[in-house]
């Protein structure tokens, strides 16, 4: 008997997560709000606004209905934006298959409160921690929909949860690890986006490789430490959900994070960039909330804090550049 995954949202991402669990061996039914695109995904034209020109298995559907989504699934997978997680779950709640576990594919924190998506999973349906598993990595989407070999990291606090959401995802093309770190795995998705804005804006401004490497690699670091002073284990931002997803996106053209710093580095504001790139960059919604979870624990993350100064326009990115280069010399593990 094959296992039935619901995926809420009719995303990139989310629609390239559906065809690996259906390459898995998985019915799954996606739900989202859009009537012809939920039409298209279900008659085998694949997500011609996200992913257009991939074909998607038979397996995979799609309803505008999130209740006929959930019902019977095994498996909930939230491929929803981290603005919208709350508000969703907590009209669904009560329509949750009981048991089933919860996987969280997003990458933000959320506004205000800056919890983690995991947190915000447990707020809003009042599951227990422990049935909650969030999955990171290098996730490019595009590439995972085309079969290219790829691995992940499931975390959840109980191991057989992860254990389970790690069996129902395992292809010949997508191979997932587990951990029990939530913390360190959901921090080291967060943080990457900020960075590959970071990275894009030095690209938009012509800067060569040195210095693209030298930000990764100091955005590293920052982002370790700020994990570290929460909780987190330092060896889990050396892995997938660390220096993988962070490599990923400040590398790759298909980075929405990176295609919106290019931007915002030839000079446009972020509303001119978030247009030319067609969509909204999580790195853009969670750099201040990075910054403010920073100062909460007394870490520096002066990446960070110049990224947010031109996302809010009261820097131009040469002008942040700058201001990284004045910074005081000291040693590099300080």
């Amino acid at each position: 008997m094959s296992r039935r995954v619901a995926v809420l949202g009719t995303g990139s991402w989310g629609t390239a997560f559906a065809l690996v669990l259906a390459d898995a061996g998985a019915d799954v039914v996606m739900w989202g709000r859009r009537p012809e695109l939920c039409a298209a995904i279900s008659a085998g034209q694949g997500n011609p606004v996200y992913l257009p020109g991939l074909p998607l298995p038979p397996a995979v559907t799609a309803t505008t209905d999130p209740r006929e989504a959930l019902a019977g699934a095994d498996l909930v997978v939230l491929g929803l934006p981290s603005s919208s997680m709350r508000s969703v779950l907590g009209d669904l709640a009560g329509d949750l298959p009981a048991g089933a576990p919860l996987v969280s594919l997003a990458k933000g924190l959320e506004r205000g409160t800056r919890l983690r998506m995991s947190q915000v999973v447990v707020a809003a349906t009042r599951a227990a921690p422990g049935r909650v598993a969030v999955l990171s990595g290098p996730n490019l989407a595009r590439e995972v929909a085309e079969r290219q070999p790829t691995a992940s990291v499931v975390a959840a606090p109980d191991d057989a949860v992860a254990e389970e959401v790690a069996h129902a995802c395992a292809t010949a093309a997508f191979r997932p690890y587990t951990h029990h770190d939530v913390l360190g795995v959901e921090l080291g998705g967060v943080v990457k986006n900020v960075v590959g804005l970071a990275v894009g804006m030095a690209e938009g401004l012509g800067y060569g490789d040195n210095a693209k490497a030298s930000i990764i690699t100091r955005g590293l670091a920052q982002t370790s430490r700020l994990a570290v002073a929460l909780g987190a284990e330092p060896a889990t931002l050396a892995g997938l959900a660390g220096m993988g997803d962070l490599v990923a996106t400040c590398a790759s053209p298909l980075s929405r994070n990176h295609q919106t710093g290019v931007q915002l580095g030839r000079g446009l504001d972020v509303e001119a960039a978030a247009a030319v790139v067609r969509q909204t960059a999580e790195g853009v919604r969670s750099a201040p909330e990075v910054l403010a979870l920073a100062h909460g624990v007394g870490v520096e993350m002066p990446i960070v804090e110049q990224v947010v100064a031109v996302v809010r326009g009261e820097v131009s990115a040469r002008e942040a550049g700058r201001a990284l280069l004045a910074r005081d010399r000291k040693h590099e593990a300080g």
